[in-house]
């Protein structure tokens, strides 16, 4: 026979399913099995309950270094006004309601201060939600048929013109204003800056050219009270798909109860380079997002930041109540470790060689 019939015939030999004589294949790979005993598992869970809850308290404590302030703004009334903005919008859907809350700031608040708008009740976790988004327009990739997980917020119903942003979540973009004012001057807040740069620079692009020609043939978005190309008339650079209100909306949030970035301070203006002072303050309102029809709420809130950022006791608050399961569980193994190894230690004191067996 030839070498060459010989590989036919290897070739056309129904191949073996065997696994190969590997020590990983035929499991004999060496191994490890911890053995728990008191000695090695009672150490342990003292140590993790002593760590924990020295670090605990620190987190906790860095975390209240960030003052904040959390106004309610659901149910404002405008001045001269006996129905609430609430109920205002529940009966003209679309329409503008303008009001204002005061407030007072008990102590300074240095260093960098922050806007955030905060919702409540509001499930941008929805797995129809999530996906409802075209990551190929929002990079500037413009197309007549946007993506299907985009319906029905695809197309307009009245102009069947395609939606740019398209999708759920641009829809319910976060259309409220809020300004601060301080005696009746204007506090100047900035509207950069409050996005993640690496969703800017990456995930959301405008298309080439002059951005109102390119979006000629699209419709903005059902709910939204402007276009596109006209989100932020103060500052060109932020409108389209760039514009950095829609990028840190566009980053749904992970439970029903949320706050996202709205402003900074400009702490470039001299009186407001340290922070901000104690005392009166007025939060304006311009009225436009609805939460009635899902029970939900609406919130402003004021903060500094920490070394750790944002004041949120859960990390410290997690670490101690960590460190005390710990402990106590420890005391309790220990309890039952010395009464159960006494009692045994007794038993086998007992024995003899004319004990019986049972």
């Amino acid at each position: 026979m030839s070498a060459q019939q010989a590989e036919t015939e290897e070739s056309l030999a129904p191949k073996s399913k065997r696994p190969s004589d590997s020590a990983f294949k035929q499991q004999r790979l060496p191994a490890w099995q911890p053995v728990l005993t008191a000695r090695t598992v009672l150490p342990t869970f003292f140590v993790i309950g002593v760590l924990f809850i020295p670090i605990g308290v620190v987190l906790l404590h860095l975390s209240n270094t960030a003052n904040e302030k959390i106004i309610d703004y659901t149910n404002c009334k405008p001045v001269n006004s006996t129905i609430s903005c609430a109920v205002f919008l529940e009966n003209n859907p679309g329409g503008k309601c303008t009001c204002t809350q005061n407030f007072t700031l008990d102590k300074d608040y240095n260093g960098n201060v922050y806007m955030y708008y905060g919702l409540t009740n509001f499930y941008q976790n929805h797995r129809r939600y999530v996906k409802s988004r075209d990551d190929e327009q929002l990079l500037g990739h413009l197309s007549q048929t946007p993506n299907s997980d985009c319906s029905p917020f695809d197309y307009n119903p009245e102009t069947q013109q395609p939606i740019a942003p398209c999708g759920a979540i641009a829809n319910s973009l976060f259309n409220d204003t809020l300004s601060l004012s301080q005696g009746g001057v204007p506090i100047t807040l900035l509207k950069t800056g409050i996005a993640w740069p690496s969703d800017k620079r990456v995930k959301f692009r405008n298309p080439e050219g002059n951005l109102q020609e390119a979006l000629k043939g699209f419709s903005k978005p059902l709910f939204w009270q402007k276009e596109l190309y006209d989100l932020d008339r103060e500052n060109p650079e932020n409108n389209g798909f760039q514009n950095e209100d829609l990028i840190v909306w566009m980053r749904t949030a992970a439970l029903p109860s949320f706050r996202k970035l709205y402003r900074r301070l400009n702490q470039t203006d001299e009186k407001y380079s340290k922070g901000l002072k104690a005392g009166e303050y007025t939060l304006t309102i311009d009225y436009y997002y609805p939460v009635v029809s899902f029970d939900g709420t609406k919130r402003m809130i004021l903060s500094t930041t920490s070394v750790l950022g944002g004041k949120n006791p859960f990390l410290g608050i997690a670490y101690i109540v960590v460190g005390a399961i710990c402990i106590t569980l420890g005391l309790a193994l220990l309890f039952i470790h010395m009464r159960c190894s006494r009692s045994s230690n007794m038993e086998m004191i007992n024995v003899n060689p004319h004990t019986q067996y049972s």
